[in-house]
Protein backbone atom coordinates (compact mmCIF):
# COMPACT_ATOMS: atom_id res chain seq x y z
CA UNK A 1 0.00 0.00 0.00
CA UNK A 2 1.28 3.65 -0.42
CA UNK A 3 -0.46 6.04 1.40
CA UNK A 4 -0.18 10.03 0.35
CA UNK A 5 -1.60 12.62 2.74
CA UNK A 6 -2.81 15.70 1.61
CA UNK A 7 -4.06 18.22 3.92
CA UNK A 8 -6.07 21.84 3.28
CA UNK A 9 -6.67 24.60 5.31
CA UNK A 10 -5.28 27.29 3.53
CA UNK A 11 -2.56 24.93 3.22
CA UNK A 12 -1.79 21.84 0.96
CA UNK A 13 -0.16 19.33 2.92
CA UNK A 14 0.28 15.57 0.97
CA UNK A 15 1.51 12.38 2.60
CA UNK A 16 2.57 9.87 0.47
CA UNK A 17 3.41 6.33 2.29
CA UNK A 18 4.05 3.45 0.22
CA UNK A 19 3.36 0.38 2.40
CA UNK A 20 3.99 -3.60 2.15
CA UNK A 21 0.91 -4.91 3.75
CA UNK A 22 0.28 -7.77 5.27
CA UNK A 23 -3.27 -8.41 4.76
CA UNK A 24 -5.06 -11.67 4.42
CA UNK A 25 -6.78 -11.71 0.62
CA UNK A 26 -9.68 -9.49 1.13
CA UNK A 27 -12.41 -12.14 -0.94
CA UNK A 28 -15.01 -13.20 1.29
CA UNK A 29 -16.80 -14.77 -1.51
CA UNK A 30 -16.82 -15.43 -4.82
CA UNK A 31 -19.65 -13.04 -5.66
CA UNK A 32 -18.15 -10.09 -3.97
CA UNK A 33 -16.92 -7.48 -5.78
CA UNK A 34 -13.47 -6.24 -4.38
CA UNK A 35 -12.02 -3.42 -5.35
CA UNK A 36 -7.97 -2.69 -5.57
CA UNK A 37 -7.25 0.96 -5.64
CA UNK A 38 -4.88 2.49 -7.02
CA UNK A 39 -4.93 5.44 -5.52
CA UNK A 40 -7.68 6.06 -1.91
CA UNK A 41 -8.39 9.58 -1.28
CA UNK A 42 -9.16 10.67 2.49
CA UNK A 43 -10.94 13.34 3.57
CA UNK A 44 -12.04 14.63 6.70
CA UNK A 45 -15.46 16.53 6.21
CA UNK A 46 -17.81 17.53 4.07
CA UNK A 47 -16.38 20.57 1.61
CA UNK A 48 -12.69 18.43 1.89
CA UNK A 49 -14.66 15.66 0.22
CA UNK A 50 -17.09 17.45 -2.23
CA UNK A 51 -14.65 19.33 -4.46
CA UNK A 52 -13.47 15.78 -5.44
CA UNK A 53 -16.74 14.45 -6.21
CA UNK A 54 -17.80 17.87 -7.87
CA UNK A 55 -14.64 17.79 -9.69
CA UNK A 56 -12.85 14.79 -10.84
CA UNK A 57 -14.93 14.22 -13.87
CA UNK A 58 -13.28 17.00 -15.51
CA UNK A 59 -9.85 15.12 -15.21
CA UNK A 60 -11.15 12.60 -17.50
CA UNK A 61 -10.32 10.16 -14.49
CA UNK A 62 -14.12 9.13 -13.65
CA UNK A 63 -16.99 9.71 -10.92
CA UNK A 64 -16.22 9.12 -7.49
CA UNK A 65 -19.85 7.88 -7.31
CA UNK A 66 -19.93 4.96 -10.02
CA UNK A 67 -19.58 3.17 -7.18
CA UNK A 68 -20.76 2.80 -3.37
CA UNK A 69 -19.67 0.35 -0.42
CA UNK A 70 -20.09 0.08 3.02
CA UNK A 71 -18.56 -1.40 5.42
CA UNK A 72 -19.57 -1.82 9.26
CA UNK A 73 -17.58 0.81 11.48
CA UNK A 74 -17.33 3.54 9.38
CA UNK A 75 -18.17 6.98 10.68
CA UNK A 76 -22.39 7.32 11.24
CA UNK A 77 -22.20 10.45 9.14
CA UNK A 78 -20.11 8.90 6.67
CA UNK A 79 -21.24 5.34 6.26
CA UNK A 80 -19.98 4.76 3.10
CA UNK A 81 -16.73 4.91 0.16
CA UNK A 82 -17.11 5.62 -3.23
CA UNK A 83 -15.17 4.44 -5.99
CA UNK A 84 -15.27 5.09 -10.05
CA UNK A 85 -16.67 2.55 -12.76
CA UNK A 86 -13.15 1.09 -12.80
CA UNK A 87 -12.11 0.83 -9.07
CA UNK A 88 -8.67 2.60 -9.59
CA UNK A 89 -9.73 5.67 -7.83
CA UNK A 90 -12.02 5.24 -4.47
CA UNK A 91 -12.89 7.77 -1.64
CA UNK A 92 -13.89 8.17 1.53
CA UNK A 93 -14.67 10.32 4.00
CA UNK A 94 -13.32 9.56 7.84
CA UNK A 95 -14.65 12.02 10.40
CA UNK A 96 -13.10 14.95 11.81
CA UNK A 97 -10.32 14.57 15.10
CA UNK A 98 -8.36 12.12 16.38
CA UNK A 99 -10.76 9.39 17.35
CA UNK A 100 -13.14 9.64 14.00
CA UNK A 101 -10.19 9.50 12.10
CA UNK A 102 -8.79 6.48 13.74
CA UNK A 103 -12.09 4.78 13.63
CA UNK A 104 -13.09 5.03 10.06
CA UNK A 105 -9.91 4.32 8.68
CA UNK A 106 -9.20 1.13 10.85
CA UNK A 107 -12.70 -0.09 9.49
CA UNK A 108 -11.99 0.44 5.82
CA UNK A 109 -8.57 -1.13 6.14
CA UNK A 110 -10.09 -4.33 7.85
CA UNK A 111 -13.24 -4.62 5.23
CA UNK A 112 -12.87 -7.57 3.26
CA UNK A 113 -14.34 -5.61 0.40
CA UNK A 114 -11.12 -3.79 -0.29
CA UNK A 115 -7.18 -4.56 -1.20
CA UNK A 116 -4.87 -1.92 -0.13
CA UNK A 117 -1.83 -4.18 -1.52
CA UNK A 118 -0.90 -1.71 -4.46
CA UNK A 119 -2.57 1.59 -3.11
CA UNK A 120 -1.59 4.87 -2.44
CA UNK A 121 -3.71 6.97 0.20
CA UNK A 122 -4.30 10.23 -1.06
CA UNK A 123 -5.18 12.13 2.47
CA UNK A 124 -6.49 15.65 1.65
CA UNK A 125 -7.41 18.33 3.74
CA UNK A 126 -7.04 21.76 5.04
CA UNK A 127 -4.62 22.93 7.80
CA UNK A 128 -3.08 25.70 9.75
CA UNK A 129 -0.01 27.12 8.18
CA UNK A 130 3.43 28.98 9.61
CA UNK A 131 3.77 32.25 8.10
CA UNK A 132 7.52 31.47 8.15
CA UNK A 133 7.31 29.07 5.60
CA UNK A 134 3.90 29.25 3.71
CA UNK A 135 1.05 31.30 3.25
CA UNK A 136 -2.97 30.56 2.99
CA UNK A 137 -3.69 28.59 0.12
CA UNK A 138 -0.13 27.27 0.19
CA UNK A 139 0.67 23.25 -0.53
CA UNK A 140 2.73 21.83 1.94
CA UNK A 141 4.65 18.03 1.34
CA UNK A 142 5.85 16.84 4.82
CA UNK A 143 8.37 14.18 5.78
CA UNK A 144 7.83 13.94 9.46
CA UNK A 145 4.38 14.44 11.62
CA UNK A 146 4.89 15.19 15.07
CA UNK A 147 1.63 14.71 17.88
CA UNK A 148 2.91 17.96 19.48
CA UNK A 149 -0.29 17.62 22.35
CA UNK A 150 0.95 15.17 23.92
CA UNK A 151 2.59 16.13 26.32
CA UNK A 152 1.97 17.50 30.35
CA UNK A 153 0.35 20.70 30.69
CA UNK A 154 -0.24 23.47 32.97
CA UNK A 155 -1.92 26.70 32.79
CA UNK A 156 0.92 29.28 31.80
CA UNK A 157 -0.81 31.64 34.68
CA UNK A 158 1.05 29.33 37.12
CA UNK A 159 4.05 28.98 35.86
CA UNK A 160 7.09 31.23 36.27
CA UNK A 161 7.27 34.18 34.39
CA UNK A 162 10.48 32.97 32.25
CA UNK A 163 8.82 30.06 31.45
CA UNK A 164 8.36 30.11 27.59
CA UNK A 165 5.29 27.26 27.44
CA UNK A 166 3.31 25.74 29.48
CA UNK A 167 3.55 22.35 27.91
CA UNK A 168 6.52 19.59 29.23
CA UNK A 169 7.47 16.38 28.07
CA UNK A 170 6.69 13.08 29.70
CA UNK A 171 9.09 12.02 32.53
CA UNK A 172 10.62 15.65 32.20
CA UNK A 173 10.75 18.99 34.44
CA UNK A 174 10.78 21.75 32.00
CA UNK A 175 10.14 22.43 28.19
CA UNK A 176 11.53 21.55 24.95
CA UNK A 177 13.33 18.51 26.25
CA UNK A 178 12.83 14.94 24.33
CA UNK A 179 10.06 12.59 26.32
CA UNK A 180 11.63 9.95 28.65
CA UNK A 181 8.21 8.30 28.70
CA UNK A 182 6.41 7.61 24.91
CA UNK A 183 3.51 5.97 23.87
CA UNK A 184 4.77 5.08 20.05
CA UNK A 185 2.90 8.17 18.07
CA UNK A 186 4.81 11.04 18.63
CA UNK A 187 6.67 10.42 15.26
CA UNK A 188 6.42 9.27 12.20
CA UNK A 189 8.79 9.64 9.70
CA UNK A 190 7.76 9.21 5.83
CA UNK A 191 9.48 8.32 2.32
CA UNK A 192 11.82 11.56 1.44
CA UNK A 193 11.75 9.69 -1.78
CA UNK A 194 7.76 9.87 -2.15
CA UNK A 195 8.17 13.43 -0.91
CA UNK A 196 10.52 14.50 -4.08
CA UNK A 197 8.06 13.12 -5.90
CA UNK A 198 4.70 14.06 -4.39
CA UNK A 199 6.56 17.53 -4.32
CA UNK A 200 7.62 17.71 -8.19
CA UNK A 201 3.92 16.27 -9.67
CA UNK A 202 2.25 18.91 -7.26
CA UNK A 203 4.00 21.90 -8.75
CA UNK A 204 2.55 21.16 -11.77
CA UNK A 205 -1.22 23.04 -10.56
CA UNK A 206 -2.20 26.21 -10.91
CA UNK A 207 -3.09 27.32 -7.48
CA UNK A 208 -5.72 29.25 -6.68
CA UNK A 209 -5.93 33.06 -5.24
CA UNK A 210 -7.82 35.57 -4.29
CA UNK A 211 -8.07 38.95 -3.45
CA UNK A 212 -9.46 38.59 0.43
CA UNK A 213 -6.27 36.44 1.45
CA UNK A 214 -3.75 38.50 -0.15
CA UNK A 215 -5.18 41.44 1.79
CA UNK A 216 -4.77 39.61 4.70
CA UNK A 217 -1.13 38.16 3.65
CA UNK A 218 -0.27 41.52 3.29
CA UNK A 219 -0.60 42.53 6.83
CA UNK A 220 2.64 40.06 7.37
CA UNK A 221 5.05 41.91 6.09
CA UNK A 222 6.00 44.32 8.87
CA UNK A 223 7.16 40.82 10.81
CA UNK A 224 10.38 41.11 9.11
CA UNK A 225 12.49 38.93 6.93
CA UNK A 226 11.66 35.39 8.71
CA UNK A 227 7.71 36.11 7.47
CA UNK A 228 8.43 37.15 3.97
CA UNK A 229 6.71 33.60 2.66
CA UNK A 230 3.24 34.74 4.47
CA UNK A 231 2.71 37.79 1.97
CA UNK A 232 3.79 35.61 -1.10
CA UNK A 233 1.33 33.95 -3.45
CA UNK A 234 0.23 29.65 -2.48
CA UNK A 235 3.21 27.78 -3.61
CA UNK A 236 4.31 24.35 -3.38
CA UNK A 237 6.88 23.51 -0.36
CA UNK A 238 8.19 20.56 1.89
CA UNK A 239 8.13 21.28 5.47
CA UNK A 240 6.85 19.35 7.82
CA UNK A 241 3.23 18.90 10.28
CA UNK A 242 1.98 18.86 13.78
CA UNK A 243 -1.01 17.02 15.17
CA UNK A 244 -3.24 18.59 17.89
CA UNK A 245 -7.18 17.63 18.61
CA UNK A 246 -6.95 20.84 20.22
CA UNK A 247 -7.15 23.90 17.44
CA UNK A 248 -4.31 26.00 18.82
CA UNK A 249 -4.16 29.47 17.71
CA UNK A 250 -1.35 32.28 18.56
CA UNK A 251 2.56 33.24 18.52
CA UNK A 252 3.21 31.49 21.84
CA UNK A 253 1.55 28.01 21.39
CA UNK A 254 2.80 28.20 17.76
CA UNK A 255 6.65 28.51 18.87
CA UNK A 256 6.05 26.20 21.17
CA UNK A 257 5.32 23.18 18.79
CA UNK A 258 7.77 24.65 16.50
CA UNK A 259 9.85 24.09 19.39
CA UNK A 260 8.99 20.45 19.97
CA UNK A 261 9.07 19.66 16.02
CA UNK A 262 12.54 20.29 16.39
CA UNK A 263 13.36 18.62 19.83
CA UNK A 264 11.34 15.67 18.88
CA UNK A 265 12.74 14.78 15.15
CA UNK A 266 16.52 15.68 16.52
CA UNK A 267 16.45 19.18 15.16
CA UNK A 268 15.35 17.84 11.51
CA UNK A 269 12.03 18.54 11.13
CA UNK A 270 10.52 21.89 9.78
CA UNK A 271 6.59 22.80 11.33
CA UNK A 272 5.39 24.56 8.69
CA UNK A 273 1.58 23.05 9.00
CA UNK A 274 -1.39 21.94 11.79
CA UNK A 275 -3.56 19.31 11.70
CA UNK A 276 -5.76 17.14 14.12
CA UNK A 277 -5.47 13.83 12.16
CA UNK A 278 -2.25 13.32 10.81
CA UNK A 279 -0.73 10.92 13.64
CA UNK A 280 -4.07 8.63 13.87
CA UNK A 281 -4.15 8.32 10.60
CA UNK A 282 -0.47 6.95 10.30
CA UNK A 283 -0.66 4.75 13.32
CA UNK A 284 -4.04 3.02 11.80
CA UNK A 285 -1.96 2.19 8.42
CA UNK A 286 1.23 0.93 10.86
CA UNK A 287 -0.95 -1.89 12.78
CA UNK A 288 -2.28 -3.97 10.06
CA UNK A 289 1.24 -3.96 8.24
CA UNK A 290 4.18 -6.92 8.46
CA UNK A 291 6.63 -3.86 6.69
CA UNK A 292 5.43 -0.35 5.40
CA UNK A 293 6.92 2.33 3.88
CA UNK A 294 6.09 5.64 5.40
CA UNK A 295 6.58 8.75 2.35
CA UNK A 296 5.47 11.86 2.54
CA UNK A 297 2.76 14.17 3.96
CA UNK A 298 1.07 16.69 1.49
CA UNK A 299 -1.25 20.17 3.14
CA UNK A 300 -2.95 22.90 2.48
CA UNK A 301 -3.02 26.19 4.48
CA UNK A 302 -6.57 27.66 4.54
CA UNK A 303 -5.76 29.62 8.06
CA UNK A 304 -2.55 30.77 9.73
CA UNK A 305 -1.53 29.34 13.03
CA UNK A 306 -0.16 33.26 14.70
CA UNK A 307 -1.36 36.65 14.34
CA UNK A 308 -0.03 39.53 12.14
CA UNK A 309 0.73 42.64 14.30
CA UNK A 310 -2.63 44.09 13.92
CA UNK A 311 -4.36 41.42 15.28
CA UNK A 312 -4.35 39.82 19.45
CA UNK A 313 -4.26 36.15 19.36
CA UNK A 314 -7.90 36.02 20.36
CA UNK A 315 -8.87 38.38 17.55
CA UNK A 316 -7.24 36.45 15.01
CA UNK A 317 -9.02 33.18 15.88
CA UNK A 318 -12.59 34.62 16.15
CA UNK A 319 -12.61 37.74 14.48
CA UNK A 320 -10.32 38.12 11.92
CA UNK A 321 -11.35 37.01 8.23
CA UNK A 322 -8.59 35.53 6.88
CA UNK A 323 -10.34 34.19 3.83
CA UNK A 324 -8.24 31.53 3.16
CA UNK A 325 -10.48 28.57 2.89
CA UNK A 326 -12.10 28.84 0.01
CA UNK A 327 -8.58 28.56 -2.13
CA UNK A 328 -7.45 25.75 0.13
CA UNK A 329 -10.45 23.64 -0.47
CA UNK A 330 -9.95 24.48 -4.36
CA UNK A 331 -6.08 24.10 -4.13
CA UNK A 332 -6.92 20.45 -2.39
CA UNK A 333 -7.85 19.21 -5.45
CA UNK A 334 -5.89 21.41 -8.26
CA UNK A 335 -2.87 19.92 -6.27
CA UNK A 336 -4.00 16.96 -5.40
CA UNK A 337 -5.09 15.48 -9.06
CA UNK A 338 -1.66 16.65 -10.38
CA UNK A 339 -0.52 13.74 -7.81
CA UNK A 340 -3.42 11.29 -8.39
CA UNK A 341 -2.90 11.68 -12.32
CA UNK A 342 0.63 11.30 -12.25
CA UNK A 343 0.43 7.82 -10.18
CA UNK A 344 -2.54 6.67 -12.67
CA UNK A 345 -0.49 7.82 -15.74
CA UNK A 346 3.06 6.44 -14.72
CA UNK A 347 1.42 3.14 -12.86
CA UNK A 348 3.45 0.67 -14.46
CA UNK A 349 6.55 2.38 -15.10
CA UNK A 350 7.00 4.27 -12.21
CA UNK A 351 4.17 3.44 -9.00
CA UNK A 352 3.06 0.30 -9.23
CA UNK A 353 5.60 -1.88 -7.44
CA UNK A 354 6.17 1.50 -5.07
CA UNK A 355 9.16 4.13 -4.39
CA UNK A 356 11.88 2.87 -2.62
CA UNK A 357 12.92 4.56 0.52
CA UNK A 358 16.37 5.72 1.82
CA UNK A 359 15.92 7.31 5.05
CA UNK A 360 14.47 5.66 7.97
CA UNK A 361 10.70 5.00 7.96
CA UNK A 362 8.33 4.75 10.68
CA UNK A 363 7.64 5.40 14.02
CA UNK A 364 9.27 6.34 17.35
CA UNK A 365 9.32 2.32 18.26
CA UNK A 366 10.69 1.36 15.43
CA UNK A 367 7.85 -1.05 14.73
CA UNK A 368 8.10 -1.77 11.02
CA UNK A 369 12.39 -2.07 11.27
CA UNK A 370 15.16 -0.16 11.13
CA UNK A 371 16.59 2.10 13.14
CA UNK A 372 14.93 4.93 14.05
CA UNK A 373 16.77 8.71 13.63
CA UNK A 374 15.21 10.29 16.24
CA UNK A 375 14.40 9.48 20.30
CA UNK A 376 16.15 6.81 21.80
CA UNK A 377 16.52 3.73 19.38
CA UNK A 378 14.80 1.44 17.95
CA UNK A 379 12.79 -1.57 20.88
CA UNK A 380 12.66 -3.77 18.14
CA UNK A 381 16.70 -4.20 17.59
CA UNK A 382 16.35 -3.37 13.81
CA UNK A 383 13.84 -5.81 13.65
CA UNK A 384 9.86 -5.59 12.04
CA UNK A 385 7.68 -6.76 14.75
CA UNK A 386 6.60 -9.95 13.59
CA UNK A 387 2.57 -9.99 12.41
CA UNK A 388 1.49 -13.32 14.48
CA UNK A 389 3.79 -11.88 17.65
CA UNK A 390 1.72 -12.89 20.90
CA UNK A 391 3.72 -11.98 23.65
CA UNK A 392 4.33 -8.86 25.65
CA UNK A 393 8.41 -8.57 24.97
CA UNK A 394 7.79 -5.16 23.20
CA UNK A 395 6.11 -3.64 26.26
CA UNK A 396 8.57 -5.34 28.32
CA UNK A 397 11.67 -3.30 26.48
CA UNK A 398 9.59 -0.20 26.63
CA UNK A 399 9.03 -0.02 30.25
CA UNK A 400 12.48 -1.03 31.04
CA UNK A 401 13.62 1.72 28.89
CA UNK A 402 11.21 4.05 30.90
CA UNK A 403 12.89 2.84 34.12
CA UNK A 404 16.44 3.42 33.03
CA UNK A 405 15.74 7.28 31.78
CA UNK A 406 13.51 8.23 34.73
CA UNK A 407 11.83 7.52 38.13
CA UNK A 408 8.80 8.70 36.73
CA UNK A 409 8.35 5.37 34.62
CA UNK A 410 5.50 3.69 36.14
CA UNK A 411 3.48 6.89 37.67
CA UNK A 412 3.46 8.93 34.61
CA UNK A 413 4.52 12.18 36.80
Amino acid sequence: MELLRFLLTVFLQYSLIPIVSAFPSPLSSRDDEVFAPKVMIISMWSPEAKIWHDRLPDSKLGNLSSKTIHAPGLSMLFPCATCTEDGSICHLTIGEGEINSAASLMALMLSPKFDFRNTYFLIAGIAGVNPKYGTLGSVAIARYSVQVALQYEIDTRSLPPNWPTGYISYGRNQPHEYPFITYGTEVFELNAQLQDTAYKLASKAALADENEPKEYRALYRHMGESYKSASQPPSVIKCDTATSDVYYSGSRLSESFENTTKVWTNGTGLYCMSAQEDNAVLEVLVRPLQTVNLNPTDLQGSNFDRPPPEYTDLDHLTAAKQNGFSIAIVNIFNAGIEIVKGIIEEWDDRFKNGIRAENYIGDIFGSLGGEPDFGFGSLTRGECIAPDSKGSEMADREMNRRRILTQKSLRKI
